[in-house]
């Protein structure tokens, strides 16, 4: 059995999040939640959530045991990317890409 938790049209690049993704992975729920709390990017806010949430469907819609679960699956894929304009010098205008990620982490009993 697991647990799925999906966070989408995150204002945080994909690259930027895969760093934070590799830090939990595998991990226990609790060691996980501590090592995100303790981490200073600006990804571990949001993927703090997004693990409780998880957490949260695990016991409420699973009836899964808190205590026996560990990240099994994280994730990021980009999401659409919003395309901004910067004026530059001479009447130029160059493209700024601001990407959102779309982030997904599953939860899963140890046996």
């Amino acid at each position: 059995m697991e647990a799925r938790a999906y966070l989408k049209h995150v204002r945080i690049s994909p690259r930027k999040v895969k760093i934070v993704c590799d830090l939990i992975r595998g991990k226990d729920v609790g060691v996980a939640a501590a090592i995100l709390m303790n981490t200073p990017k600006a990804a571990c806010e949001p993927m703090l959530k997004l693990l409780r949430s998880a957490a949260a469907n695990a016991e409420n819609n699973h009836n899964m045991n808190t205590d026996l679960l560990y990240v099994d699956q994280v994730f990021v894929c980009p999401g659409p990317v919003m395309k901004r304009v910067r004026p530059r010098a001479q009447g130029r205008a160059f493209r700024i890409l601001k990407r959102t990620s779309h982030i997904t982490i599953v939860l899963k009993e140890k046996e």
